[in-house]
């Protein structure tokens, strides 16, 4: 029970008590590499006239936070909220928020842009002075029962009643990923062979929507049989299973000797790196989507003399708009991506799933607050 000591302390800490604003939220916590914890936590509130504080309805779990717990991202502190995907109910708004009100619900960005800083205003959004990858990385995220979105004006998309909420917060992060460090900057055109290496919810997303410009052939490639399968019942043309020989003697196969048009990497290791180097075909491009938490070796001296292009990007979501139109006239459907289903307090349990995907055959899971 709340005693009169504890209103008093919080309000004198700048956080007034009222029946509807909790003092402390449950979430997920980042403790170092292989350390995770559900814990009571400071509930957020408004600390910028810019800022929205969310109530999470419906979160998710991206590779980006295994490779955070692997020890993959250093900069992620010790006591960290994770999770930078989502949908939720706004529950306050600073007084400088134009386009939302209390009450909304939003899709939140996995990227924090302010919308007008010389980054952004070049749609690199992902390095806005003020924003970017800001989310379970520098500041607390969206594993948990609320979050505070900075700059939620340019940060939030209001979604119409009645959205299916699982499918529309796999458009946080994971489709404008594949589409725009991929699809996009991959420069897939109608006619053309693609591979993706890396069969995980990164390379399906691509392989989604690099159907949008009718590429001739995609060949997906990984060593999960399930995958495959997955990304055949998606529209994938080929399929290599690295778990049964040679991949890049696999895909050459299937090109005729000639390579592929464009080399998707969606695993961010060396080995991935190393299979899109060496299918790639002349005058291909190498997109780079994968994290990296290895260096890897670049093949120059066979790259420099075919016309390679080598992309690399941090996701910006400038697509995010034009995605969520074709979601919601179900020209786009994320929602096959979802393969478990849990309440948010069973985020541990969620963890383990995707930590043997392939045993669980999981893909993406759909967080539930209710």
């Amino acid at each position: 029970m709340r005693t009169k000591e504890d209103v008093l302390e919080r309000t004198a800490e700048g956080q007034p008590e009222t029946a509807l604003a909790p003092a402390t939220m449950m979430a997920l916590v980042y403790h170092g590499p292989g350390q995770r914890r559900w814990e009571e936590k400071p509930r957020p509130r408004v600390l910028a006239p810019t800022d929205a504080v969310v109530r999470i309805t419906t979160s998710t779990i991206c590779g980006t936070d295994l490779h955070i717990l692997k020890g993959d991202v250093p900069e992620v502190e010790d006591g960290r909220i994770l999770g930078h995907e989502g949908v939720g109910v706004v529950e306050d708004v600073g007084p400088a928020v134009l386009g939302l009100r209390k009450g909304d619900t939003v899709l939140i960005s996995c990227i924090t842009s302010c919308g007008t800083c010389d980054f952004c205003r070049r749609n690199m959004y992902s390095h806005c002075r003020t924003g970017g990858w800001v989310l379970g990385h520098t500041i607390d995220g969206t594993q948990a029962d609320y979050v505070r979105i900075p700059h939620a004006s340019s940060s939030l998309y209001v979604l119409p009643p009645g959205v299916d909420e699982e499918a529309a917060a796999l458009l946080s992060d994971i489709f404008p990923t594949g589409f725009e460090c991929g699809v996009l900057n991959g420069r897939v055109k109608p006619g053309d062979t693609v591979a993706i290496v890396g069969a995980g919810p990164i390379g399906l997303a691509a392989l989604l929507t690099a159907q949008f410009y009718s590429p001739a052939a995609v060949i997906m490639v990984d060593g999960d049989a399930n995958r495959l399968e997955q990304a055949r019942s998606l529209g994938a043309t080929g399929t290599v299973n690295v778990a049964e020989g040679d991949p890049v003697g696999a895909v050459m196969a299937l090109t005729s000797g000639a390579g592929v048009d464009v080399a998707i990497e969606a695993v961010g290791t060396p080995a991935a790196f190393n299979t899109c180097q060496a299918v790639v075909g002349a005058g291909g491009v190498i997109a780079n989507v994968g994290v990296h938490g290895k260096p890897v070796q670049l093949a120059l001296e066979r790259l420099w003399a075919h016309n390679i292009t080598l992309t690399t990007r941090l996701v910006d979501t400038v697509t995010t708009p034009m995605l969520l139109k074709l979601f919601l006239s179900g020209r786009l459907q994320p929602g096959k991506l979802v393969t478990h289903r849990f309440r948010l307090s069973e985020v541990m349990k969620a963890y383990d799933v995707l930590g043997n995907a392939a045993r669980e055959k999981g893909l993406k899971v759909a967080l539930k607050t209710s």
